[in-house]
């Protein structure tokens, strides 16, 4: 008997690289998996690299009324073509021309994975077209699965769709971690120190470090403000920024890069495929966003041990418990930021502490074949 076919979509490759990292190959054992995205030679890579079919679309991750048309014929005539069991979407541009795509063209289970709401920080008219977008795509899904369970309260709340068609997968996350991979026993004290040595770190040096897009609204700004403050007082700290930049939709201001650019102890390593060896020589992460889904970041960190400052928003306030693996700062605040990374260095016991419960709150919750199970059960509960 033949594996009914399931078609995930993706406005970027990158999605499905970092947000559902081997989620699809795991998937193919089950089901004939077709990738959907834009970005056509990233996209054949990544089907080449994980064993499954692709389909190239072109999508933009901006406002683009007329290729958005282009996106949504040509979608519809794949999808008629293909006749899959189920659609399944992710990031917001795919989760609107997927789902409209695959109601016109009468695919009968239609999934959408809610990962964060760009649009939380829109105002005005954009806000308002932003609004009424999110509710066509979760009109046209047949089940909406925000990735958090704040993230489904603020679903609520907005008025996007009724209650009956929301659900959480597992304890929240779209993917999980594998923590067999995230992992700081796996790198010695020799590569340690010889990254430490590049980099011009102290082995004796507190090191912050964030992992993300360097952008306005994963709070960046308010990051190096702290940072440049934390070093009046305390000596021997570094900050270690992973991740690139994007100029065209959020650009930092420019006193921002100006010190990210001159401060010796903030040291830009821009995007890195393997986050891990930053993490097993940083002590603490610090990620001040102004909105998430469900972060993988936080979860990567605290399986490799390490306490993080988060922002209290969805997600970030699901992963952290406050003092007992972290600490949880209002968003925008970088008064509050300041003193949450002065009290990192200050309470040296504390914070050890609060690494030594971070991995195991991980474990227990987020590991990522419980996730991928659970999401497994959920497609077999359709055939039902």
């Amino acid at each position: 008997m033949e594996n009914k076919k399931l078609i995930r979509i993706s406005t970027v490759p990158i999605s499905l690289e970092k947000l559902l990292e081997n989620q699809l190959s795991f998937m193919n054992d089950y089901f004939d998996v077709i990738a959907v995205s834009s970005e056509k030679e990233r996209l054949e890579s990544f089907g080449k690299e994980n064993k499954v079919r692709i389909k190239y679309i072109e999508l933009t991750r901006q406002i683009t009324p007329i290729k958005d048309l282009i996106a949504l014929w040509k979608m519809y005539w794949f999808l008629k073509r293909e006749k899959p069991f189920i659609v399944h979407s992710h990031t917001p541009k795919a989760g609107t021309i997927g789902m409209l795509a695959a109601k016109l063209a009468g695919v009968p289970h239609r999934l959408h994975t809610v990962a964060g709401l760009p649009l939380l920080e829109v105002t005005g008219i954009k806000r308002k077209l932003l609004n009424f977008v999110e509710k066509i795509t979760y009109w046209a899904a047949t089940q909406v699965y925000p990735n958090s369970n704040g993230l489904k309260e603020i679903i609520l709340a907005e008025n996007f769709c009724k209650k009956e068609k929301l659900k959480v997968i597992g304890n929240g996350s779209s993917n999980g971690i594998n923590t067999s991979f995230f992992d700081s026993s796996l790198f010695s004290s020799e590569e340690k120190n010889k990254l430490r040595e590049q980099l011009k770190i102290q082995e004796l040096d507190f090191v912050f470090i964030f992992v993300g897009r360097l952008v306005g609204d994963k709070g960046i700004n308010e990051l190096i403000e702290a940072f440049t403050q934390i070093e009046l007082t305390s000596n021997n700290c570094k900050l270690i920024l992973v991740g690139p930049f994007e100029t065209e939709l959020d650009p930092l201001q420019p006193t921002t890069l100006s010190l990210i650019d001159t401060n010796k102890n903030i040291i830009c390593v821009g995007y890195q495929k393997d986050v891990r060896p930053f993490f097993a020589i940083s002590n603490c992460l610090v990620f001040p966003s102004y909105r998430e889904g469900f972060p993988n970041v936080v979860m990567q960190a605290g399986a490799m041990g390490l306490p993080s400052i988060v922002s209290d928003i969805n997600g970030c306030n699901e992963l952290i418990v406050e003092n007992v693996n972290g600490i949880i700062i209002p968003p925008k605040n970088t008064k509050l930021l300041t003193h949450a990374m002065k009290s990192i260095i200050d309470n040296r016991y504390k914070t050890e502490q609060m690494a030594l419960n971070s991995r195991e709150m991980i474990t227990s919750k987020f590991e990522q074949k419980l996730i991928w199970g659970s999401l497994k059960a959920e497609y077999d509960s359709l055939s039902k």
